[in-house]
């Protein structure tokens, strides 16, 4: 009696493993995540961006990046008073 139950018990836990896998075997239509990208060096990435380094602090510049001396005074302000506030 014992064993016809632990087969049965067996054979159902059997039967649920199986449909737990034909359930995840189902593949979506798209890819869940994007496909992996070839591992690439620091020098290839700079050598294909042309990149220089950088100088001077000039090579920095964003020129009009504010309209104003106000709008940069509001947008430092801004920031700092963020800071101090997230500092704990």
């Amino acid at each position: 009696m014992r064993e016809q139950v632990a087969r049965r018990t067996l054979e159902e836990h059997e039967q649920a493993r199986e449909e737990e896998v034909t359930m995840s075997e189902s593949q979506p239509d798209h890819p869940i995540y994007p496909p992996a990208r070839p591992k690439t060096s620091p020098e290839e990435l700079v050598r294909a961006k042309r990149a220089r380094p950088i100088e001077s602090l000039d090579d920095l510049a964003a020129p009009d990046v504010f309209e104003s001396d106000e709008e940069l005074e509001q947008f430092l302000a801004f920031t700092y008073a963020e800071r101090r506030a997230h500092l704990g």
